[in-house]
């Protein structure tokens, strides 16, 4: 499974450990990946995802997993987030239309 946040891809940066006598060796920093279960108002059911804590505050922020992929690019989502998003923009213009 890859280290990838599904809502925001975030992954893994690569960079440095610096020992004390400055020898440089290369390590890996991964992203503080979550199993989170967020709740669809529109579609009135639970996704399970696997999110960041950054990702995850920025749900929080913008009022909901609803609000937050229909305001976001799809250029970050992972193919399951923008299934997911397809569905809850359709739903939420079903919504509107009735």
């Amino acid at each position: 499974m890859s280290r990838i946040c599904e809502l925001t891809g975030k992954g893994r940066q690569v960079g440095n450990n610096v020992s004390h006598a400055n020898n440089k060796t290369k390590r890996t920093f991964l992203p503080n990946l979550q199993n989170v279960t967020l709740i669809s108002d529109v579609l009135g059911r639970s996704v399970r995802l696997r999110v960041s804590t950054h990702g995850l505050r920025s749900v929080e922020h913008n009022g909901g997993l609803d609000n937050w992929l229909l305001k976001t690019s799809e250029d970050d989502l992972s193919l399951r987030a923008r299934r997911l998003k397809r569905e809850v923009r359709k739903a939420s213009t079903e919504k509107t239309a009735a």
